[in-house]
């Protein structure tokens, strides 16, 4: 058992995150992992209403007793969700933990503690965790250049990144960005992180609500099968290689810096239906990590967790105790 200020602050057994996805992060997908030990987290702006957000949450809590989270992304300027309505579903929900990404969530702190709920926030770079701490987040997911999704324009990756978060911060944060088994606990751990969150690989697990050819993907990737688009657009994302990211990387490279979000629309707009549900793989860029090279199987969440916590024990306990000196 591998107890952590996180395990205590959300009270979990495992200190093991399912961070949110778009798509992805279902009441199916957040009760499975709850109920395997870890923090599952329904992604709040895939539900098209607030409304719909309630309803998911009932869902989930009909199908555990255990502690689930929400995950809030603030968009750019552009999207205007009706977040006031959203964070309320949430606390009506009785949804007591929220994860935050995009833009700074400061402007909605009070309503979300007012309510009691704990706020940990995906930070990309010290800077914006800092930030986190200062207007309040009880913790902070720190979300190396690995990950999938946006890693922010730094590309600092995680043996870099969380020893410096470790260095500034006062709040606890786990690690983000990468993360898929036992060993990279450990190294998390080391290097100060109170736990993990991990993403792409939970989409292969058994219960993760997608289609069965995304989580075969998952498995024949290899490391070296994620791409970074929207680089000139300064929105860089990490996505699984296919027909659609080849045409956004050469429309990049012909379009250079003239280049529009119009022009990759059709690749990058409304597509994680087609690919999550339907397993259309090449409708669209989706969102992966570089941990796709450590995805070989696809197993429940709870053989997932408990071999993740298994192979950090066994490393502890054994192959590192084994190092120490006289």
């Amino acid at each position: 058992m591998i107890k952590t200020k996180i395990t205590e602050m959300f009270d979990i057994e495992h200190p093991i995150v399912q961070g949110g996805m778009h798509y992805v992060g279902f009441a199916e997908m957040a009760a499975a992992v709850s109920n395997a030990g870890g923090l599952g987290i329904i992604t709040g702006l895939t539900q098209a209403s607030p409304k719909d957000l309630a309803n998911e949450i009932a869902r989930c809590k009909d199908m555990t007793d255990k502690p689930i989270g929400v995950n809030l992304t603030f968009l750019p300027g552009f999207a205007n969700p009706d977040y006031p309505g959203y964070i309320e579903s949430i606390v009506k929900g009785g949804v007591k933990i929220v994860e935050t990404a995009g833009r700074s969530p400061e402007k909605f702190m009070p309503l979300l503690k007012d309510a009691g709920i704990k706020v940990i926030h995906k930070c990309t770079s010290v800077r914006h965790a800092l930030k986190a701490e200062k207007i309040g987040c009880d913790a902070a997911s720190v979300d190396g250049f690995e990950c999938g999704g946006h890693p922010g324009e730094d590309d600092i990756p995680n043996m870099i990144l969380l020893p410096r978060a470790f260095e500034e911060l006062k709040i606890p944060f786990i690690a983000s960005g990468g993360m898929g088994n036992g060993q990279q606990l450990v190294a998390a751990l080391a290097m100060g992180a109170e736990g993990v969150n991990m993403g792409t690989r939970f989409i292969a697990t058994k219960e993760a609500p997608v289609h069965q050819n995304v989580k075969e993907a998952l498995v024949n990737a290899s490391e070296l099968d994620t791409e970074l688009i929207m680089r000139p657009l300064r929105n860089t994302e990490r996505v699984l290689k296919n027909d659609a990211v080849t045409r956004i990387l050469e429309k990049e490279k012909s379009l250079g810096a003239d280049i529009q979000i119009q022009d990759i629309f059709g690749e990058v707009a409304g597509v994680y239906p087609k690919i999550m549900q339907e397993g259309t793989m090449d409708a669209g860029a989706w969102s992966c990590g570089m941990v796709a090279g450590l995805i070989h199987d696809i197993p429940t969440c709870k053989e997932l967790i408990d071999r993740v916590i298994s192979e950090a024990e066994e490393i502890i306990n054994n192959r590192l105790s084994k190092l120490k000196t006289a």
